[in-house]
C-alpha cells in the first residue's frame, strides 16, 4: 500500500501551537467506481497534495493509496477550520473535486480537534475514526 508519510506544512509548525485553538484534523476515505479512473485520480491527488503542502494553515498531511482496491485516504491537520475551508475552495482542489465527482463510488470524511501532543496523527487512529463514521452513516441510510 503506497503511503506518502506525514509531511509538515509551509510554516513547519508540526504541533499546531501557532493556532488560536486546537488544531483541526481531517481524514477521508475516497473510493472510485472503476479501476479505469485510478490513474487520473492518482495523478490529480499528487497535484492536490502539492497544493496542500503549500497551503497556509496546514500543519501536516499524509496520503495512503490502495489503487487496485480503488481506494485512497487523506489525513491532514490544520491550524483551524477556516484554513481547511479555504483550501477546499481553492483550485486545483476545488476543480478536481468537481471533475472527479462522477467517478466516485463513495466517500467518508471525519473531522476532530487534536489535543496537545497528538500530532502527527497516526493512520491507525484515522482509519478507526473513519470506520466509526462510515458505520454511523450506514446506520442512517
Amino acid at each position: 500500500m503506497p503511503t506518502i508519510p506525514w509531511m509538515p506544512g509551509p510554516g513547519r509548525d508540526t504541533t499546531g501551537a501557532a493556532g488560536s485553538g486546537p488544531p483541526v484534523v481531517m481524514a477521508s476515505r475516497l473510493e472510485l467506481r472503476s479501476l479505469l479512473s485510478v490513474p487520473r485520480f492518482f495523478l490529480l491527488s499528487l497535484v492536490v497534495f502539492q497544493q496542500v503542502r503549500r497551503s497556509p494553515g496546514l500543519i501536516g498531511a499524509s496520503l495512503r493509496a490502495q489503487p487496485l482496491k480503488r481506494t485512497f485516504w487523506t489525513l491532514s491537520a490544520w491550524r483551524d477550520r477556516a484554513a481547511l475551508e479555504e483550501f477546499n475552495r481553492t483550485d486545483p482542489h476545488a476543480k478536481s473535486v468537481r471533475g472527479l465527482r462522477p467517478v466516485m463510488k463513495g466517500s467518508v470524511f471525519v473531522f476532530w480537534n487534536a489535543g496537545p501532543g497528538e500530532l502527527p496523527v497516526g493512520w491507525d487512529e484515522a482509519q478507526r475514526r473513519l470506520a466509526e463514521q462510515a458505520a454511523k452513516e450506514a446506520g442512517r441510510a
